[in-house]
């Protein structure tokens, strides 16, 4: 009994290997991928053309933001040179992107000389807006007395433009419609 149990043990494991190596002889449909082979092809397809058409227009989108962001920040900041700022964008634009970090420091900085030289250190379209909010009655007495005063100062230099005379205009008109009452409290 001894001797058939190895027999029946060794043509098992010869019945294994040969129905193992016979499997392996086998042409099976091997799939690298979830996805049927139709359905690999048609998304292959569309992948292939939105790189092709989306990724670089996405690419010069990003790239133009980027580009225009110093121009942002100067509008935001009201800075006097803001005009200039923008041009440099554009350079940049032009230049691939060499001027860029040019035009970032230039909208983070003030100008001391500007000051000096203008009598302020703020874009003309800053007094204009601050006009039309006074005039509409929206910004506070201490407010108004420092745009006025700086106002008069660009006018003494001689250098106002017409968009800056209407807002100094409409800065005095809202001082003169300023109640008497706190001025009088205040001066007591």
């Amino acid at each position: 009994m001894s001797i058939q149990k190895p027999r029946s043990v060794a043509s098992r494991a010869t019945a294994a290997m040969v129905l193992a190596a016979g499997t392996l002889l086998l042409p099976t449909a091997a799939q690298a991928s979830f996805l049927p082979p139709e359905l690999m092809d048609t998304a292959a397809t569309y992948i292939a053309w939105f790189v092709i058409i989306v990724m670089p227009i996405a690419g010069i989108v990003i790239f133009w933001l980027v580009h225009i962001l110093p121009e942002k920040i100067a509008h935001k900041r009201h800075h006097p040179q803001r005009d200039a700022i923008q041009v440099l964008c554009l350079m940049s634009l032009l230049f691939g992107g060499l001027l860029w970090p040019l035009a970032w420091l230039w909208a983070y900085t003030r100008p001391t000389s500007y000051r000096q030289a203008y009598g302020t250190d703020k874009h003309e379209d800053y007094f204009v807006h601050m006009g039309e909010r006074a005039q509409a009655g929206e910004l506070p007495p201490s407010e108004l007395q420092h745009l006025h005063d700086e106002l008069a100062g660009i006018a003494a230099r001689g250098a106002m433009a017409p968009e800056l005379r209407q807002a100094q205009a409409k800065v005095e008109s809202a001082l003169a419609a300023l109640p008497a009452a706190p001025a009088a409290h205040g001066a007591a």
